[in-house]
C-alpha cells in the first residue's frame, strides 16, 4: 500500500467532494413537479464522498504510523491478476450501467449491475446475489418514486 498516493488522493476527493457540494447548491429547484429537486442526489453524493475521503486519509495515516512502528508493512501490496480482472470486470458493469441506464431502465440495469458486482466479489452465492440485488433495486426504486416523489426511468419502453 502506498500511503502517500492515499493522503494525496484523499485530499484531492475532499476537494472534489466541497466543489461538488457547492455547485450541487448552485442548482435550482424542481420544474417538473418533483418534491425531491435535482440537487438533492448531488448534493448527498457530495457529503458521503467526502465523509469517504476523510475515512481514507484517517485510514492510510494510522496505517503508516503502525507501519513505522512495527517497522514493515503490514499486508502484501502486490494486486494479483485475478483482482485486477474482478475490478475491470466491474468497472466495464459500471460503464455499461451509465450508458444503458435510460435505454432499459432503472431496475434492470441496477439488477444487472449488483448481480455482476456481487459474483466478481464472491462466486459462491448466486441465489444471494439474485436476492439481494432485486429487494435493492426495487427498494431504492419505491423509495425513491414513491415516498419521496422523484422519477427514475424504470422499464424499458421499447
Amino acid at each position: 500500500m502506498n500511503h502517500t498516493f492515499d493522503k494525496v488522493f484523499s485530499i484531492i476527493l475532499l476537494t472534489l467532494s466541497i466543489l461538488f457540494v457547492f455547485q450541487a447548491t448552485q442548482i435550482s429547484d424542481s420544474a417538473y413537479g418533483s418534491t425531491v429537486g435535482p440537487k438533492i442526489f448531488p448534493l448527498c453524493l457530495g457529503i458521503i464522498l467526502g465523509l469517504l475521503s476523510l475515512q481514507l486519509f484517517y485510514e492510510s495515516w494510522k496505517n503508516a504510523v503502525k507501519e513505522q512502528i512495527t517497522g514493515g508493512p503490514t499486508t502484501s501490496s502486490k494486486i494479483s491478476s485475478t483482482e485486477l480482472k474482478k475490478f475491470l470486470i466491474i468497472l466495464g458493469s459500471a460503464l455499461a450501467y451509465v450508458f444503458f441506464l435510460e435505454k432499459i431502465g432503472y431496475m434492470i440495469t441496477t439488477f444487472l449491475f449488483l448481480c455482476i458486482s456481487f459474483q466478481m466479489m464472491e462466486r459462491s452465492k448466486l441465489i444471494y446475489s439474485i436476492i439481494i440485488a432485486a429487494g435493492f433495486s426495487l427498494g431504492v426504486y419505491y423509495v425513491f418514486t414513491g415516498l419521496l416523489g422523484g422519477s427514475l426511468p424504470s422499464f424499458p419502453t421499447f
